[in-house]
């Protein structure tokens, strides 16, 4: 018997697709159900203008069965089966597909069934098997042949005896060794959830012969004895898989039911999902199902969450989590892809370089932005539900990648108002503005509650300016990104200049700070470098002091900065402002006027700590701020 050679290149093929191309060994059962699949397509598609085939649809199927103690694994299809010569072409060339050519040649249309395009799959068998062997008949031939091969050191083609037509394929399994259980594939249950993960939409059942095992009859006798049960093991004849992909369906075939039941089944999650979506797409073509859960894994805001949709070729799973659909502000999103226009032999690392796959990555995030704006408008209640699960996300988007992506994102933010405490968007911010109002305030802070007694937002409040609270450590950088909405810029409530003053009331407090100079330089010595200067305050109106910020780094955004674990801190241009028209302004300008420059400087000590502690910053020395607290009282 003559063995015959693989090809130079295909030898290196071979080579390195066991080692390379697939990620998972697991994946060759996938790959030789699918070519058993496309072996029965084909004599369907035959059936359909052949009396002579006498076979219905529901008359054909795939047949796995496994023997642990020969370690042989098969697979077995009744389709259109391979001539002496079909093997020779299909199996002795790698990379040579007969289901791509049969396509070609029927000129069927691109949404036909046809799944292997690529002709490498079948050689995933190699990745467990160190022994492959074909047996096929082809349709109308009245011989049957078998190939044979142990890798790359070539293959045989001789007669076999099969009586129908199809063809059966049969692994002798690796040996296991410490680091890999070749074996496993043997096992029934493994089998069973490894059809149902990649194979459970193959149009065609796939069977198996499955024991069980079940309590043996008693008599009455035995019975009345209470004797112990006796056990008895039988086979039976299992479909593996459920042959008709949900998103595949009609629409109007499917109740809301449908959707929810299939989230929670797929995804493993407990919680119905907050939001679905059924997506049949022409251009590009695909058929996707999306789903936005109603709360947040417990992993999602950690390293060890992984984002991405499941992503089928025809109804097979080519990859559990294809990070590439999703944009990193949208990772929340569950769920899956199917598209014909995608090769099923395909690894992750190929996938990424696939034009198709970012074309329907940017139609999902697409949809899935309309969706959001819709929610926003017409289930305002489900999209604050949302938000509460995953808005971070969406301002982690604003801010990231330079803000590249703040346009299509600004118009799903919310943050909470001043008025009535309830979360508003940006637009709804802008429209309820007065007309001389100039800029969008807004406030930092732990929480809406500590923002609202801050005494900066006092002089915005009696001007009647509504002011978004801040509350999360991103809030204040995704504005930065933002600089400005409908070109209202964003202004902090502790900002230098809250274009609130009018010329006069600018002269008057001028006026005052040149008549309070001399205090104000002694009380910024005091503070020994603590704050760029001390001014007094126009802004305040019940408070005696408080701290503000001047350039581009706030209070709040030290704060955050320097929470991170570098070693470089990071220090905002503090200034110390003092209201002019409290009655402690009076206590300081006294005790400048005596001369009493140690009294003055722990008083300005004790106002700084004062204004650290309204900011929800730490004091330097906590027992010099208390004695200084007893020395004065």
């Amino acid at each position: 018997m003559e063995t015959k050679q693989f090809k130079a290149e295909s030898k290196r093929l071979l080579d390195m697709m066991i080692h390379s191309i697939y990620t998972h060994k697991e994946i060759f059962l996938r790959e030789l159900i699918s070519n058993a699949s496309d072996a029965i397509d084909k004599l369907y598609f035959k059936s359909l203008t052949d009396d002579k085939v006498g076979l219905n649809k529901d008359d054909f199927a795939i047949w796995i069965s496994a023997d642990k103690d020969s370690r042989t694994l098969k697979i077995t299809d009744n389709g259109i089966g391979m001539t002496e010569e079909e093997l020779e072409n299909n199996l002795g060339t790698i990379a040579n597909s007969g289901s791509f050519k049969f396509k070609n040649e029927n000129k069927l249309e691109e949404d036909n069934q046809i799944i292997g395009q690529f002709g490498v799959g079948f050689y995933s068998a190699f990745m467990v098997a160190k022994k492959v062997t074909v047996i096929s008949k082809a349709y109308g031939s009245d011989k049957a042949y078998q190939w044979e091969s142990e890798g790359v050191d070539g293959y045989t083609i001789t007669e076999a005896d099969k009586k129908s037509a199809g063809t059966e394929i049969i692994l002798e399994m690796l040996d296991d060794t410490d680091d890999e259980n070749y074996g496993e594939f043997l096992d029934q249950y493994r089998i069973k959830s490894l059809v149902s993960k990649y194979s459970d939409y193959i149009r065609f059942p796939i069977k198996m012969e499955v024991s069980h095992s079940r309590p043996k009859e008693q008599t009455e006798e035995e019975k009345e004895a209470k004797k112990p049960l006796e056990y008895e093991d039988y086979i039976e004849i299992e479909t593996l898989n459920s042959m008709v992909p949900l998103w595949k369906k009609n629409k109007n075939e499917l109740k809301e039911e449908d959707y929810k039941h299939f989230y929670t089944e797929k995804f493993f999650d407990y919680n119905e999902p907050l939001k679905y979506s059924h997506i049949s797409n022409e251009m590009p073509s695909y058929n996707a199902l999306l789903y936005i859960p109603s709360k947040a894994p417990f992993d999602y805001y950690s390293k060890e969450y992984e984002k991405g949709l499941q992503l089928y070729s025809n109804g097979v799973l080519i990859m559990d989590k294809c990070a590439d659909l999703l944009p990193d502000y949208f990772s929340f999103v569950k769920g899956l892809v199917d598209s014909e226009d995608l090769s099923l032999n395909i690894s992750r690392e190929m996938l990424q370089h696939d034009r198709q796959l970012k074309v329907i990555a940017k139609s999902i995030e697409k949809t899935i932005s309309n969706e959001l704006k819709k929610m926003l408008k017409n289930e305002r209640e489900k999209y604050e539900e949302f938000w509460k699960a995953f808005g971070l996300q969406l301002k982690y988007g604003v801010y990231s990648d330079f803000g590249m992506n703040k346009e299509k994102l600004q118009d799903l933010l919310l943050f909470t108002s001043s008025n009535e405490q309830k979360l508003v968007t940006l637009d709804e911010y802008v429209t309820a503005m007065r007309e001389d109002q100039k800029y969008i305030y807004y406030a930092t802070g732990e929480s809406a509650a500590r923002i609202e007694q801050l005494p900066q937002t006092e002089l915005v409040k009696d001007n009647g300016f509504e002011i978004l609270y801040l509350t999360d450590n991103i809030d204040e950088f995704a504005l930065k990104s933002l600089m400005k909405y409908k070109d209202k810029e964003f202004k902090s409530v502790s900002a230098d200049d809250l274009g609130l003053d009018t010329p006069e009331k600018k002269e008057e407090l001028k006026a005052k700070e040149e008549e309070s100079a001399d205090l104000l330089k002694e009380l910024q010595e005091s503070l020994n470098g603590k704050v760029t200067k001390v001014a007094l305050s126009q802004r305040l109106k019940s408070h005696p002091v408080c701290l503000t910020s001047e350039g581009e780094i706030s209070l709040e955004m030290e704060k955050v900065l320097n929470s991170m674990p570098t070693d470089q801190k990071i220090h905002a241009q503090r200034v110390l402002e003092i209201n002019p028209d409290h009655e402690i302004f009076g206590k300081l300008r006294s005790l400048n006027d005596s001369g009493d420059k140690d009294k003055l400087g722990k008083y300005a000590k004790l106002l700084y700590d004062q204004a650290l502690l309204i900011e929800g910053m730490s004091i330097d020395d906590p027992v010099e701020f208390s004695n200084l607290i007893c020395e004065l009282m």
